[in-house]
């Protein structure tokens, strides 16, 4: 048993000696985003999509960042589809405890233009969220994050033309809501 935990600490040891990594630092420019598809099939209905949405952020000062999205998304159920595209802008404060771990606050502003077809109809969302999340560096270059969304505010048109508009306020502590990325700094 004692060899197995000084072998444990000498491999720990070893890897923190390696990790050479630092946390961002100003001037630093980073990239993630999400990729999703999935299929869905219940008796005749059957349902599709995907979602590509990459970011890019740029550290102004060590601890804060600021940057922009792109997304287009798009699902199918049975003859109906709907496509998204997504524009979006967010800052972040990071708390850099260690070298290798950060903490950070995130605040943002989305906005989503919808589209149905066949029947042409469209519509506008704006949304603005605050939340937090996590990054780790596994080496100079790629960190692995995960992020909560916890507050958030939209306003749907729901195609205008005298449409009511539709106002969602969410907040939460779902802690099965969080998203997990990878991270490229250069």
């Amino acid at each position: 048993m004692k060899k197995i935990i000084l072998a444990a600490i000498a491999v720990l040891g070893f890897a923190s000696a390696n990790a050479q990594t630092t946390s961002f630092s100003k001037g630093d420019t980073f990239i993630s985003g999400a990729l999703s598809v999935d299929s869905q099939k219940t008796g005749d209905e059957k349902s599709n999509g995907f979602i590509i949405e990459p970011k890019v952020g740029y550290f102004v000062t060590e601890n804060i960042a600021i940057g922009g999205k792109l997304g287009f998304g798009s699902r199918k159920i049975d003859e109906i589809k709907t496509n998204d595209f997504t524009v979006g802008a967010f800052g972040r404060y990071y708390f850099t405890p260690a070298s290798q771990f950060s903490v950070y606050g995130q605040a943002g502003v989305d906005f989503t233009s919808s589209k149905v077809k066949p029947s042409d109809v469209k519509s506008n969302e704006v949304g603005a969220n605050i939340g937090l999340g996590l990054s780790y560096f596994l080496s100079n270059h790629f960190a692995i994050e995960a992020t909560w969304l916890g507050l958030g505010y939209n306003v749907n048109n729901n195609g205008g033309h005298g449409a009511e508009k539709t106002n969602s306020f969410s907040f939460g502590t779902d802690l099965r809501d969080v998203s997990f990325g990878v991270v490229y700094k250069f």
